[in-house]
């Protein structure tokens, strides 16, 4: 097992014109920064958004692709390697709203599956900014050690989750109970079942476009103050 300790890999797709937002999108275990590349143009074909897909610091021996952290038991994230890709993902999330000067409320962090559980855990982190949105494909809210979802000043911060009823690597209770935690944590939450496994949902794909430009609805862009 090896553990990336520089800033992580990325692939950009800047905006047709100046950007109304950022997406960041992480990928699932065994891909990598190329997987949800195609996500975003089905997303955002208008290309309003600047897009950003990092590349996961981790390779595991006999596993292909890159990984966000080692999975001793679904749901419990093993804490050395999660808080290592934590801290290469906020100094990368600070890094792009310094650079593009896209305010965190004009972010959607987005992923699927392992990804989506890091985009949980830089949302709704204290110590991180609040985004606009999280957009989560068949993911859940980590359980680990040095880590807690800090719901009380995350009310802005609305929610996409779309999970399979038959999913057989991350259970769709973990949706449910996802979603109940945000609610009850005064978050707006869109919420999606489908009758398939561990995968996006095509079928949820318009839906999930429409949810994103309604969080990004277009306004003049909102940007960093000068430093």
């Amino acid at each position: 097992m090896t553990q990336a300790s520089a800033p992580p890999a990325f692939r950009e797709r800047p905006a047709a014109g100046e950007a109304s937002g950022l997406l960041v999108l992480h990928h699932g275990r065994g891909a990598d920064e190329h997987d949800l590349l195609p996500l975003a143009d089905v997303l955002d074909p208008a290309r309003r958004l600047h897009v950003v897909t990092p590349r996961a610091p981790l390779t595991i021996a006999g596993w292909p692709g890159k990984h966000w952290y080692v999975v001793p038991r679904v749901g419990y994230p093993d804490a050395d390697t999660f808080h290592a890709a934590y801290a290469l993902l906020s100094a990368l999330h600070d890094e792009l709203w310094q650079r593009t000067g896209i305010v965190p409320a004009r972010t959607v962090l987005g992923g699927f599956s392992m990804g989506s559980v890091m985009s949980y855990a830089l949302a709704l982190a204290a110590q991180r900014p609040a985004p606009g949105g999280i957009l989560a494909f068949s993911g859940f809210i980590p359980t680990v050690d040095g880590w807690q979802a800090q719901l009380a000043d995350r009310g802005g911060v609305r929610a996409f989750i779309a999970h399979g009823r038959n999913d057989p690597v991350i259970s769709v209770d973990f949706a449910r109970s996802a979603r109940e935690r945000l609610v009850a944590g005064g978050l707006d939450v869109d919420y999606h079942e489908f009758a398939g496994g561990h995968e996006i949902d095509p079928s949820h794909i318009p839906v999930a476009r429409r949810w994103l430009q309604d969080v990004l609805a277009d306004e003049p862009p909102a940007r960093a103050a000068a430093r």
